[in-house]
């Protein structure tokens, strides 16, 4: 028993896995992603009615076979008007997560290969954009900018990008002092072709899998947005403006909220999950 506690060879404990490791979840955020991919291109294909014919006669009808997922106070079709919402929506993740990872990306360089007059002051802009909480920051821009897909975006992306624009430092201050960098330095290679050859795309390499991560969390946080009423306008089919649209009925009318809200959870799970196994390849082929 002393040589099982001891010995590491003989030692049955197993490195823990995360969920992007496990093939069972990855397959299984494959076919969401699949899902939402259709609801994107093709809307068609899964709606059952169109998402905005009203029908008095049937408001509030709780999910059922007519209706897999209810209908609003106007009696449009909830499933419908989801799978339709999936376009703004993903636009809206998909946005936010460009302009924060570009923005990451041009602050980051500039931190590390600034010098040194340029690069403090880009730490200093960074450490105060970094200050603020993310949605607070989000809230501050659309109050300024008047809310709209495109300011969602923006804000979302603005609020997120100081933990990459670290991230993107950190990368290349790794690269910089790697040994193929120092190779090539010794190969009288000039330091503008060391910085585009070696540096840069071994630093943005990473933020490959970032993208994926980002998507869903971008979601979340665009979603909170159009929840607070700073969001798209009706009668739009976002999802965070149909769980605004559906907050004053959640007494009577459950699915109007909960509904919606599991969908933005299973596509910011599967672009977290998706994201991870990402992370994990690129890690492999890195060993």
């Amino acid at each position: 028993m002393s040589a099982l506690l001891t010995d590491p060879g003989l030692s049955t404990s197993r490195p823990r896995r995360s969920v992007g490791d496990r093939p069972w979840a990855v397959h299984l955020a494959a076919v969401v992603a699949v899902f939402f991919l259709v609801a994107v291109i093709a809307p068609g294909l899964l709606d059952t009615t169109d998402p905005l014919a009203l029908h008095l006669s049937q408001a509030l009808q709780a999910p059922g076979p007519g209706h897999w997922f209810g209908t609003d106070e106007a009696g449009r079709d909830l499933w419908s008007r989801i799978v339709h919402g999936t376009r703004p929506s993903l636009a809206i993740g998909v946005g936010a997560s460009a302009v924060s990872l570009s923005l990451a990306i041009v602050l980051g360089s500039l931190a590390a290969l600034g010098g040194k007059v340029l690069a403090p002051a880009v730490d200093r802009v960074v450490e105060v954009l970094f200050s603020f909480p993310s949605l607070l920051l989000a809230l501050l821009l659309v109050a300024l900018l008047g809310p709209s897909a495109l300011t969602q975006a923006i804000a979302v992306g603005v609020g997120t990008a100081p933990g990459y624009a670290r991230m993107v430092r950190g990368q290349i201050l790794s690269a910089k002092g790697s040994a193929y960098v120092e190779a090539a330095l010794t190969l009288g290679h000039s330091p503008a072709r060391i910085l585009r050859r070696h540096v840069l795309p071994n630093a943005v390499r990473p933020l490959v899998a970032i993208m994926a991560l980002s998507i869903g969390q971008s979601i979340v946080w665009a979603s909170s947005l159009s929840f607070l009423g700073l969001g798209v306008a009706p009668p739009s089919s976002e999802w965070g403006a149909l769980l605004e649209a559906g907050r004053p009925y959640v007494a009577h009318a459950w699915w109007l909220t909960v509904l919606p809200g599991l969908v933005i959870v299973a596509l910011a799970l599967a672009a977290t999950t998706l994201g991870k196994h990402l992370q994990s390849l690129l890690e492999r082929s890195e060993a």
